[in-house]
């Protein structure tokens, strides 16, 4: 039988690193993306089979899973809610618009995946299931200019928690991986020497990689992490650590 999975926002950047990560372990791979970019404008690797699809909209994400049992005639045993996007702009000039998008993708869009997923692989029969939300590392310090994206993320790690504790008692674990300072081309984007910068006041001094995320997200999905359950795990080489500390030298 198919050993299947789905990645939400999985064609580009930290998704698709963890897409790869689970083809190299015998997974035919979902990738979701949204409706409104073009196929042709990304290439991917043998193993991903994208699908269109808002993570904020019930009837697409319940058409995302039904049609996962169509083609493969079973349900995904493990999945990972990637989808997210971010604003930048201070509290006082947030608009309500930004919010409501973005607590929509990335909040409403991970409680949509996990209940209808978690409910297809119950269908299935599914014994042994895997969900590994992507969180941050604002879960643990506020991000200033990123209220809302802060907002939904902390609202992962705790529907992380009791999402774990419901379906638990189905086979299905539920954690959390909270990324620090990632270098991808998003990220480079946003500010001039990003890993220059980050990795200074990182303990581990230098910024993580796609591929440690991917890593930390298929040991959470992994028969290796059976006993780990409504759990955040932070991959942010320690940056988020540490509290400011006044210099006495």
């Amino acid at each position: 039988m198919t050993r299947l999975a789905v990645v939400t926002g999985g064609v580009s950047g930290l998704g698709l690193a963890m897409a790869e990560r689970l083809v190299r372990e015998g997974f035919t791979v979902v990738v979701t993306h949204p409706p409104t970019m073009d196929p042709a404008t990304f290439v991917l690797p043998e193993g991903l089979v994208p699908r269109a699809c808002d993570a904020a909209l019930e009837a697409e994400v319940q058409a995302l899973f039904d049609g996962l049992r169509e083609t493969f005639g079973t349900a995904p045993s493990v999945l990972v809610n990637n989808a997210g996007i971010q604003t930048w702009a201070s509290l006082l000039e947030l608009s309500t618009q930004d919010w409501d998008r973005v607590i929509a993708t990335n909040l409403k869009g991970c409680f949509l995946n996990t209940r209808i997923g978690a409910q297809a692989m119950i269908d299935a029969g599914v014994t042994s299931g895997a969900i590994v939300n992507l969180g941050s590392g604002c879960n643990k310090v506020a991000f200033p200019r990123l209220v809302d994206y802060t907002a939904s993320k902390g609202g992962i790690e705790q529907f992380t928690k009791v999402a774990a504790l419901e379906l638990g008692p189905h086979g299905i674990r539920v954690n959390c991986v909270a990324p620090g300072a990632i270098e991808t081309e998003r990220t480079r984007a946003e500010a001039g020497d990003y890993a220059g910068k980050w990795s200074r006041i990182t303990p581990l001094r230098r910024v993580g990689t796609p591929e440690d995320i991917a890593n930390a997200v298929w040991f959470l999905a992994s028969p290796q992490a059976s006993f780990i359950t409504g759990q955040t795990l932070h991959v942010d080489g320690g940056v988020f650590s540490q509290a400011p500390w006044p210099d006495y030298s």
